[in-house]
């Protein structure tokens, strides 16, 4: 009798979803000393005179991206990783599909942080048109 449950299909579109946006992220470069540089060539009117009008503001924001978004991903995995499913371990009358509770915050399977996460970061719309087949298999984490 198996007793090890597979992954539930949203967490694992979210986990792999917040895992892409870190590895792209990893992988860019920082804009931090570009953004510095393009900075003092910003013109009177407050931009960049390049083929795409760059704000001063553009630059801060790009300074930072990276940083910004390699902390926010890192936060979103280890969200994740708190608010996952458990079994709440009472009576239910159908064993297959037992009643689940978040083992952080112990609200009802799928809770308010983890549905706001899944709102937030879940599968791409053009990935949400193509469910997966019922009984797709997970591939083993390494």
């Amino acid at each position: 009798m198996k007793t090890d449950k597979p992954e539930d299909p949203q967490r694992q579109g979210l986990r792999e979803s917040l895992e892409t946006i870190l590895i792209r992220t990893e992988k860019a470069t920082s804009w931090h000393e570009e953004a510095e540089r393009l900075r003092g060539l910003v013109n009177r009117e407050g931009y960049v005179p390049i083929r795409t009008r760059l704000a001063v503001e553009d630059l801060d924001f790009l300074s930072g991206a990276r940083s910004d978004l390699l902390r926010f991903s890192e936060l979103g995995l280890r969200l994740l990783d708190l608010h996952q499913p458990r079994d709440a371990g009472g009576i239910t009358s159908d064993a297959a599909h037992p009643i689940l509770r978040c083992r952080s915050c112990m609200w009802r399977w799928p809770c308010p942080t983890f549905r706001a996460m899944l709102e937030s970061f879940g599968v791409p719309r053009d990935q949400a048109e193509a469910p997966p087949p019922p009984e797709a298999t997970l591939p083993e984490s390494a």
